[in-house]
């Protein structure tokens, strides 16, 4: 059968996947809960008929609220095939953003996970009249269970009426709102359709060197479109789905399930390398020069065996003494990490494919669903420092100003009630614009270069683009977060949170006492050495866009704290207001 809704994948599982008992599962109280194709199908009718019988009409809005779980995926497929709206919502957000979403969605019903989230809600629910009732999936006293709902659509089936109603869906029919945030702070009601996610899904189909014997395993947010894509690309594979309980937990989960593919964000990659860096850092004698190695060969990692025999002489005979135990660390079996949501940096590329573990970046929005390029296994398929080649069903044209511009099926339908907004960011011929700033390389592969929105101009008159600068000083070592600066200024400056793991491990090697991360940064020998960093990175820059001022902040900036959005990108604005003495001072 042929996919073209989203809920499709369900009876096409069926048909064309032998029976597992794992086709998705979490870990609950210290057992992994695995959910078969059969009890995922007549679960999610349960729920489907709990809706009707509680009169969800095709249209209303549903919202989960959920860190990822079995629960999260079936409550999904419930709400699509009865052709209500699903509005995803992160666990992680203020009380004013849950309060602005679920109005402005006009959400009828609301899942919960548990006690914390509700603590988050409940005090809005007055001013969200739309809100009919809640729903959790832990007991709790107050609010209903899940299962409630599960019985009341058992009390109520009613197959031809679901039936009916599944018929009546259209592919171009609106599946999901997510609101996105971006980096300004103004939440937007984002519609995809089913044909926007499924097209996405089914052009990057080909990718993955998996099916129904293989594992993936998934930590980041199903509530953003990145996750939620390759999951149903996942389940279109019969790729089975284990959910690792939290971030903190992921490399045990790893172990327990053993998985091939995982998705992923620079991130998390960049705190794996701290961790081998730190590691290295305790070594002595042959395990050190050893590990060293095969850690500063991986460096040098060019694809296609551009480095010539001996280079992959070497290399096998590091895999048997090193990367193997660093696969190993990650269950074993990992062959492939697909990385989005932000800019990678190549030495991360380099040394997880040196050890067995491909990287493929991505790209994309959440108004393109989300995928616009990504690497594949095709001969100009992986440049390091590129995000691929653009999808074969979508077009991209780089506008005069160097915008990325896209049009093709994944487009979104538009902003909810924001028809202006829609306009202004969809023209007239189709186009999308995405704000990204970028260029297609020689051989194909799409560069990004900047966000056009953070471009800032100095007093010579010269815009300077800080992502890109960004970007390149991530490559050190000692700099694990910093943000560019200068706008109307005669140069560039900017604020950089140390990376305190390798820094600790640094000073350990060179006996400069460390104290705490403030004793630390204020250490003269530090400075001197940060110096020399900045130096060396800004070789790779005119004059323009030279750091020619800096200071070093004591504290990691995180989602917790504000700086960071849930996706990890900076949030420029909210930065700027909170160390804007700081940046005073740098100039």
């Amino acid at each position: 059968m042929e996919v073209t809704r989203i809920f499709d994948i369900l009876p096409y599982y069926e048909e064309k996947f032998q029976p597992k008992d794992d086709v998705i599962a979490s870990k609950e109280d210290g057992q992994w809960k695995k959910i078969n194709i059969k009890q995922y199908r007549e679960i999610a009718d349960n729920i489907s008929y709990g809706f009707l019988a509680l009169g969800v009409q095709p249209g209303d809005r549903i919202a989960q609220i959920s860190p990822n779980r079995v629960e999260w995926n079936i409550v999904d497929m419930a709400i699509l095939q009865i052709g209500a709206i699903h509005v995803p919502i992160y666990p992680t957000i203020s009380e004013t953003d849950y309060k602005h979403i679920l109005g402005h969605a006009g959400v009828k019903f609301v899942f919960v996970s548990g006690n914390e989230l509700l603590r988050k809600i409940k005090h809005i629910l007055p001013d969200v009249p739309s809100i009919e009732g809640i729903y959790t999936y832990k007991d709790l006293q107050e609010y209903k269970h899940l299962n409630d709902l599960i019985e009341l659509g058992k009390q109520n089936q009613d197959p031809e009426k679901l039936e009916k109603l599944k018929t009546s869906i259209k592919p171009d029919d609106v599946a999901t709102i997510i609101y996105t945030s971006g980096t300004t702070g103004t939440q937007k009601g984002v519609m995809l359709t089913h044909n926007n996610l499924v097209s996405n899904f089914l052009a990057v189909a080909y990718i993955p060197p998996f099916g129904e014997k293989h594992k993936a395993v998934s930590y980041l947010p199903l509530c953003h479109v990145y996750e939620r894509m390759l999951n149903y690309l996942y389940q279109y594979l019969g790729i089975s789905v284990y959910y690792a309980e939290n971030i903190g937990t992921i490399t045990d989960n790893m172990k327990d399930v053993h998985p091939q593919i995982m998705s992923t964000v620079p991130r998390l990659l960049e705190k794996v390398y701290d961790k081998l860096v730190a590691t290295g850092q305790k070594l002595k004698g042959p395990k050190s020069w050893i590990f060293w190695g095969a850690f500063h060969l991986a460096q040098r990692y060019e694809l296609k065996g551009a480095n010539g025999r001996f280079y992959e002489w070497k290399r096998k005979k590091y895999d048997k003494l090193v990367y193997s135990k660093w696969r190993a660390a990650l269950g074993g079996e990992i062959n492939l990490m697909v990385s989005g949501g932000a800019a990678m940096q190549p030495r991360l590329g380099r040394l997880f494919t040196c050890a067995g573990i491909n990287i493929l970046e991505g790209y994309g929005l959440t108004e393109t669903s989300p995928v616009i390029a990504v690497c594949d296994f095709s001969e100009h398929g992986i440049k390091f420092g590129t995000v691929g080649p653009v999808l074969k069903n979508l077009e991209v044209k780089i506008a005069d100003d160097g915008e990325i511009c896209v049009k093709g099926p994944s487009v979104m339908k538009g902003y909810y009630k924001d028809d202006k907004l829609t306009a202004e960011t969809i023209d007239k011929e189709g186009w999308l614009h995405t704000g990204d700033l970028g260029h297609i390389e020689p051989e194909g592969q799409l560069k990004i270069t900047g966000r056009k929105k953070e471009l800032f101009k100095t007093s010579f008159g010269k815009y300077v683009s800080p992502q890109l600068i960004e970007d390149v000083f991530k490559e050190s070592l000692f700099i694990d977060q910093l943000i560019v600066v200068g706008e109307n200024q005669k140069f560039a400056g900017a604020l950089m949170i140390p990376d305190f793991i390798f820094l600790k491990s640094y000073c350990e090697r060179k006996e400069i006492p460390f104290g705490s991360n403030k004793e630390v940064i204020a250490n003269s020998v530090i400075k001197k050495r940060f110096q020399k960093e900045i130096d060396k990175y800004n070789k790779q820059f005119g004059d323009t866009e030279k750091i020619k001022s800096w200071d070093l902040l004591d504290a990691e900036w995180a989602v917790e704290t504000g700086e960071l959005t849930p996706t990890m990108k900076l949030k420029r604005p909210y930065i700027f207001r909170k160390y804007a003495d700081k940046i005073d001072n740098l100039f």
